[in-house]
């Protein structure tokens, strides 16, 4: 007899959006785990019935309190955590993130639950900062695309 893995089990789905005005990039240092106190872009969780761009858009909203314009997806980010403390070595976690490329439209980005310093930030200045892992190419790519569409 087989059994269906249980949804804990299985790869999480989120999204993010790196979000550009006046070619600065909008990151967040993180409220809760994994990464807490570390720049990321805004994002989360895809909620059941909505499509990645519906999430990376609600997601930035209900993070920072701005709103933007998906301009493209950027590229998947894929991330497996393994817990050493178990006997057979086991995922304790997995996501894989949507990473989409956005446009300013309104709003002053403000701290939040999960969101905790704000702020806008040169693309080739994330190397100062503490960033999650990935970080730093994903924003770079999103700068090519964003130059490319911005000048379409």
């Amino acid at each position: 007899m087989m059994l269906e893995p249980s949804p804990a089990s299985r790869p999480a789905i989120g999204v993010s959006l790196a979000v550009f005005r006046k070619g600065l990039v909008l990151v967040a240092t993180r409220m809760k785990p994994p990464f807490v106190g570390i720049y990321s872009l805004p994002g989360g969780h895809l909620e059941a019935g909505e499509t990645l761009e519906e999430a990376a858009l609600r997601e930035l909203y209900e993070e920072v309190g701005v709103t933007a314009r998906v301009i493209a997806f950027n590229q998947h980010v894929e991330t497996v955590s393994w817990d050493s403390a178990l006997q057979y070595s086991k995922y304790s976690r997995h996501f894989v993130i949507a990473s989409f490329v956005g446009e300013w439209l309104s709003g002053e980005p403000r701290p939040g639950p999960e969101a905790g310093e704000v702020r806008w930030v040169a693309p080739q200045d994330l190397k100062h900062l503490p960033t999650t892992p990935g970080l730093i190419p994903v924003v770079e790519a999103a700068s090519r695309i964003f130059a490319r569409e911005s000048l379409a």
